[in-house]
């Protein structure tokens, strides 16, 4: 399988515009031949917890059947991040989108203190199975837990996708953190990072892949946008920039 992670620069509280770039690079995954692509933490409006009231969505909502069109259409599976309503309260969520099948959502369960005034947890995992391989989502600050990757280990993940948005301080810890996992549970860790202004830091890219061993596969620098695709069965990866 081969599973894409986006590296962009989003439009501050724009999401038509957003939406009309998620499409650009998921129609280069699919040229590249991904079965899944996965975008940064909160991809569709860019990280603005200040914004997240105004700009929180239902998951229904549709302005994006565009997106589950374009889904069905080339044939690929991809997570998008926005934040979502769920009973009144406002979550950091991705949007799962999968060929002629209903929309799923996965809410960020560990939030960082700062996000508490906006945000609200969720409050279950999902797993995501394609072609019979199994992949767990986790969202920014509880990517960095260890308690999350051992419940995604008990539900059976045999990938691990880290959509974020990080500063170069939580890249750094990043760096340390997601090759130790990769190489303790033996599974490939994806990150997938922003890049430009951020509420009040800057997010600074460095989107990578381990491999099972802990190694360093591929990664984006600090400025670039594009596409890693990420082979499971080979482990080897190769990069696009956009």
């Amino acid at each position: 399988m081969n599973i894409a992670i986006a590296q962009i620069k989003p439009v501050k509280g724009d999401i038509p515009a957003n939406i009309e770039k998620h499409i650009k690079f998921i129609d280069l995954a699919s040229i590249l031949k991904a079965d899944f692509i996965f975008f940064p933490e909160l991809s569709l409006t860019g990280y603005e917890p200040e914004l997240s009231e105004k700009l929180a969505v239902n998951i229904n909502d549709n302005k994006f059947d565009v997106l589950q069109e374009t889904s069905d259409q080339k044939m690929i599976a991809f997570g998008v991040g926005v934040p979502t309503i769920h009973q009144n309260e406002i979550r950091i969520s991705m949007i799962i989108f999968q060929p002629k099948q209903p929309r799923l959502v996965y809410s960020k369960q560990q939030l960082h203190e700062d996000e508490l005034p906006y945000f609200k947890n969720g409050n279950e995992q999902i797993l995501i199975t394609l072609k019979n391989q199994k992949i767990v989502p986790a969202i920014c600050y509880e990517s960095l837990q260890i308690d999350h990757v051992d419940e995604a280990v008990k539900l059976g993940a045999q990938i691990y996708i880290a959509s974020v948005a990080k500063s170069q301080n939580g890249i750094d810890k990043g760096y340390v953190h997601y090759p130790n996992i990769a190489k303790k549970y033996k599974i490939p860790v994806l990150m997938s990072n922003c890049i430009g202004e951020c509420d009040n830091f800057i997010s600074t890219g460095f989107s990578s892949v381990w491999n099972k061993e802990g190694e360093l596969v591929l990664q984006f620098d600090s400025q670039e946008e594009g596409l890693i695709i990420f082979n499971t069965e080979t482990e080897k990866a190769k990069k696009q920039i956009i």
